[in-house]
């Protein structure tokens, strides 16, 4: 195994992962991706959030279990240990295409909010001015991008909180608009299930592309002190505020205008409190939402680096990407992640809105995957473990095992779709792709290690 030419330095601090995890989470799923999500299923979709928040509840308390036995590793770690080189190598690299796909995402989404500003400068100029930001930042020590991103994710959480009290005041007419709606919205264009149930489940895709990166907590544990003692206690509390931050906007959202008057040209945060008559409040909105998705570009950032540093210190990926500089950053995982990054923003200038809707569904199938895995290996290790958890998964093996039995159904309904024809092609070429360079690189090496 290849040894790293420096090492991470343990700085993160428990509310440094919890608003790092969450700066990857809460992104451009909820304020942009929000207006396709309520245009598929309307006030129903909230449903989805809750559905899919409680399987990512299930697969964060594996990881946290895990966490608890095996100090000082990772969760590609966990499945390498699980299921041998070949699957932990396929996911790693899977995990930092998923991360490079968002971070792409990310900064076009940055540009676009930017242009409601400045309308006559090209998306790919504001997308690549975002791009360059987001390097710089993450150079810094990791205690500082910690300290960085614990800022950045604290506003737009703050905004989010905002958003919710002056969202509940206007639907009820505690703050006079000239239209209080009450609950009128919600039963308007076909109801709460405008849809129909399987309107709600034909969601599913961008809301899991939305809780993408909650996972990003089983990448902090090499560089946090006693990860171990502090993983369940953040995993408990970061779910119930995720949920929170969904489902509630949402449900704000269609309250103070009807589902079907959601567009999708900008997000529909800027848009409620526009059709409300708050101008001003909007134009406060569209700069919280530039640094909401800047903050989840930086974790996205954050987490291919890790991941590309974890395999390259592993001997799955070229040596020189374990390099780290005086700060403990991987710097050479950051200079390649930087020229993917740079030429993602390039593609705005032919693509933009083809991009998105692509790119938006290859972290939705990778997430399953990786979530999928990160089950599996604990499913597996329970048995084995050298050392007894002080953390443990409820209903071992039928909860974890319902968990993965939905995620794996979810991925099939992924893969047939014919709206993501083109996005899953992209996943299973790379994906097929992985497999053979697996094989090749590992021959004669029995799967299980």
């Amino acid at each position: 195994m290849g040894q790293p030419e420096g090492s991470l330095q343990k700085k993160l601090k428990p509310r440094h992962i919890s608003f790092m995890a969450m700066g990857g989470v809460i992104g451009t799923g909820i304020f942009k991706g929000s207006a396709e999500t309520i245009g598929l299923a309307g006030p129903g979709v909230i449903v989805t959030y809750v559905f899919a928040g409680l399987l990512l509840l299930v697969v964060m308390a594996a990881m946290a279990e895990m966490a608890t036995v095996y100090k000082g590793r990772n969760m590609k770690d966990f499945v390498r240990e699980a299921f041998g080189e070949k699957v932990s190598f396929i996911l790693g690299w899977m995990y930092c295409f998923m991360w490079l796909s968002v971070c792409v995402i990310e900064i076009i989404a940055a540009g676009s909010f930017l242009q409601y500003w400045l309308p006559g400068v090209p998306l790919w100029v504001l997308s690549l001015a975002c791009a360059a930001l987001i390097i710089l930042i993450n150079l810094l020590s990791v205690g500082t991008l910690g300290e960085f991103e614990f800022w950045l994710a604290g506003i737009k959480i703050a905004m989010i909180i905002l958003f919710i009290v002056l969202g509940t005041c206007l639907i009820f007419g505690i703050i006079p608009s000239g239209n209080t709606p009450y609950f009128r919205n919600f039963t308007v264009s076909g109801g709460f299930f405008p849809g129909g149930l399987s309107s709600v489940f034909s969601a599913m895709l961008v809301v899991m592309f939305s809780y993408g990166g909650s996972e990003l907590i089983g990448l902090t544990l090499t560089e946090t002190e006693n990860a171990e003692r502090i993983l369940p206690k953040v995993v408990g509390n970061f779910i119930l505020r995720i949920i929170l931050f969904f489902t509630l906007p949402i449900l704000v959202i269609c309250g103070l205008i009807p589902w079907n008057e959601v567009g999708s040209e900008s997000s529909p945060f800027v848009q409620v409190l526009s059709a409300t008559g708050l101008a001003g409040a909007a134009h406060i909105m569209n700069f919280i939402l530039i640094t909401a998705v800047l903050s989840a570009a930086n974790s996205g950032i954050y987490g291919a680096s890790r991941m590309l540093y974890s395999m390259a210190a592993a001997g799955e990926a070229p040596k020189g990407l374990a390099k780290t500089n005086r700060k403990g950053s991987p710097v050479n995982t950051l200079l390649l992640c930087a020229v993917l990054l740079l030429a993602g923003a390039m593609l705005g200038i032919f693509a933009q809105d083809q991009l998105f809707r692509v790119l938006m569904a290859v972290p939705g199938f990778v997430v399953l995957l990786v979530w999928i895995c990160i089950a599996l290996s604990q499913i597996k290790l329970r048995k084995t473990y050298p050392a007894k958890p002080t953390f443990k998964v409820w209903g071992y093996p039928y909860v974890t095992g319902f968990a993965v039995l939905c995620l794996a159904v979810i991925a099939a309904f992924f893969v047939v779709d014919q709206q993501n024809r083109l996005s899953i092609g992209i996943c299973l070429a790379v994906l097929l792709l992985l497999i053979i360079w697996a094989f090749a690189k590992f021959r004669g090496k029995r799967a299980g290690g």
